[in-house]
């Protein structure tokens, strides 16, 4: 397939995703998130660390947009900050389980035998308890930061990943291609990469886009309850913990964080929703 093609093939599946509405609103609103993650610098009127004792739980106005916190940091400054902070953690959330959890559906489901039995039975393990409470716990007992936040809830989520992988890769290892490559005497990790892993990116992808959302807000629970960012780190979820303190007289302090957080959730599942129906087998080309 020559670069031509495979250019015209993904702006067909682009128009095809933002034919949707909601899917294109999910769209606007992940880029204006990734625009603010990668430019936070430029962007924020406010250096969101600073602390500006006189200038403390100042209401929205036209100097601070959204307002001020305790210590008189602006907020808007903070929560364009924040999209930094969440969505590389959540990045690497995915990153982490997703590669993990490839690694063993792929050798459960080529191999077979006493490994899949093995590896499916620690997989298990792994879902028998609640994610959020797993992952707090591992969180608590390595120590309350943002790295260990990431690392520990990578660590309980790539069980979903090596689920789906070893699933599909039960189903392709049955298809005549594969079959025609094993007897042509290609080695086990060619066609577990070359011929498997490769049919197995868009339900990968679709998964993936679906859990941007739920990691931002894992990472958001965990740093409100004190186990993943610490202050004076701009993270959303910290910034609700530390506000929520002010709520009654200071509603801004809670509400556009709050915000932040439901708007991108909601944007990746628009977004995720749009992906899977397009990319999905059964939908029509």
């Amino acid at each position: 397939m020559s670069t031509l093609e495979v250019r015209r093939g993904r702006q067909r599946l682009a128009t095809r995703i933002l034919a949707n509405p909601l899917s294109a609103i999910g769209a606007a609103i992940v880029c204006l998130a990734v625009i603010a993650a990668l430019f936070a610098p430029q962007i924020a009127p406010f250096d969101p660390i600073q602390m500006t004792p006189q200038d403390r739980l100042l209401p929205p106005s036209a100097l601070h947009w959204l307002g001020t916190d305790d210590n008189g940091r602006d907020i808007l400054s903070r929560i364009i900050f924040g999209a930094r902070y969440s969505l590389i953690a959540a990045f690497g959330i995915l990153i982490l389980a997703a590669v993990t959890g490839t690694i063993i559906g792929l050798a459960a489901g080529l191999f077979g035998g006493w490994l899949d039995e093995f590896l499916m039975r620690i997989t298990d393990m792994f879902l028998a308890f609640p994610a959020l409470v797993l992952a707090m716990a591992l969180t608590a007992a390595l120590g309350p930061s943002l790295f260990n936040a990431v690392m520990a809830t990578a660590l309980v989520w790539w069980p979903w990943y090596a689920r789906l992988v070893r699933g599909q890769a039960l189903q392709l290892k049955q298809e005549a291609y594969v079959e025609a490559a094993v007897i042509a005497g290609a080695s086990r990790l060619r066609i577990a990469f070359h011929h498997i892993l490769r049919n197995c990116l868009t339900p990968l992808i679709v998964q993936l886009s679906l859990d941007m959302g739920y990691a931002i807000l894992t990472l958001a629970g965990l740093s409100f309850v004190g186990l993943g960012a610490q202050p004076p780190t701009p993270e959303w979820g910290s910034m609700i913990s530390v506000g929520r303190d002010y709520f009654l007289d200071n509603w801004w302090m809670v509400t556009f964080p709050g915000l932040a957080i439901f708007l991108t959730v909601m944007a990746f599942n628009l977004l995720g929703d749009g992906m899977q129906e397009v990319l999905s087998p059964r939908a029509p080309h």
